[in-house]
């Protein structure tokens, strides 16, 4: 099986898709077969676009996505906290079901692979992620170990110490946007025994702040496979990759005090902004001009001139954001009784 490349996208992520997309093509990835994970059905424009595209894929093996949707539903369904917090809600009851798909990518075409978030840009070379994936199941390259560790793990949970080693979960904590692994390192057989322990209580000590993430980080700790993160093992030889940061700009490719990114991530910023900016609004996002080029790569012409929106819908999104803040507060509040 060939190395390649999976990424999680539907329609509402379009314009960040293409982008991504477009990246990989000009930026170290142009030969490397690509996998499109649907998050839902909503793949109208996804399947329209990677139909014109060569080694670009959709993955289409229904018994693979029903499996990791049941295995994600019953692990959060026996986690008391997450059903009270999301049940006051008024949430669904697993936060997000959709984005524990990328678990397909066990189940897929690819040796080995990296895995990519929709709102991720490549910026250079992957050849030494897969080459240290011949001595490592896992291989990461952020720095969320710098991170909160309560955004993986209920640290308040009083079985945390009993199920995973303490001392160990900074240095093995990994963004869920994106990592490499191999096929088959999560399959049927390791998981019915992960589900297990998961169901019979263990599920207590994932935290509610990104529940893929949270399940992602728990499987690779509790299986005690090989895992690697660059970031962490060589921090002054890694950028940064987080959109946050400062970078310089040399040719629409981003670096860090002179070292080329492997890859930008626009994590937590809405798809919403990226597909107004699109549609010719003057949205303010980092690396703006950067994104613009990727997204329109193939048809520069067509690239909008930008311009702010009228007043009327300038007060409508402040009402809008205000009665959003309201909600915030009010959950956030909610948060902290349960956590007490």
């Amino acid at each position: 099986m060939a190395d390649g490349i999976y990424i999680l996208a539907n329609d509402v992520v379009f314009d960040q898709f293409v982008a991504l997309l477009n990246s990989l093509k000009v930026n170290g990835a142009k030969n490397i077969p690509v996998c499109i994970i649907p998050y839902d059905d909503n793949l109208k424009k996804v399947r329209s676009h990677i139909s014109r595209l060569h080694n670009v894929t959709l993955f289409e093996n229904t018994d693979s996505i029903q499996f990791w949707e049941d295995f994600a539903t019953q692990v959060w369904k026996t986690h008391a906290k997450a059903q009270k917090v999301w049940q006051s809600q008024g949430l669904k009851p697993v936060q997000c079901l959709e984005m524990h798909r990328k678990l397909c990518c066990f189940d897929g075409p690819f040796d080995k692979f990296i895995y990519f978030d929709a709102d991720t840009l490549l910026m250079g070379s992957l050849d030494y992620i897969y080459q240290k994936l011949d001595d490592f199941d896992w291989v990461a390259n952020d720095f969320q170990y710098k991170s909160d560790l309560n955004y993986i793990c209920d640290l308040s949970s009083p079985k945390l110490p009993q199920i995973l080693n303490v001392d160990e979960l900074q240095s093995h904590t990994f963004c869920a946007g994106w990592y490499a692994s191999k096929a088959g390192v999560f399959n049927r057989n390791n998981c019915s025994q992960l589900l297990e322990k998961l169901t019979s209580g263990e599920a207590e000590i994932m935290s509610l702040r990104g529940a893929d993430q949270s399940l992602l980080n728990y499987l690779v700790a509790r299986s005690n496979i090989s895992f690697y993160n660059f970031a962490y093992a060589e921090p002054e030889q890694v950028t940064g990759n987080h959109w946050s940061s400062q970078f310089e700009v040399i040719d629409y490719v981003l670096y860090d005090k002179g070292r080329r990114l492997t890859y930008l991530h626009y994590m937590s910023i809405s798809a919403a902004k990226f597909t107004r900016l699109c549609a010719g609004e003057d949205v303010e996002i980092p690396y703006r001009d950067v994104f613009l080029h990727y997204r329109y790569l193939n048809s520069p012409e067509t690239q909008p001139k930008l311009a702010p929106p009228n007043l009327l819908v300038r007060l409508g999104r402040k009402l809008k954001t205000w009665g959003s803040q309201k909600v915030n507060n009010f959950q956030f509040k909610l948060r902290n009784f349960w956590d007490r």
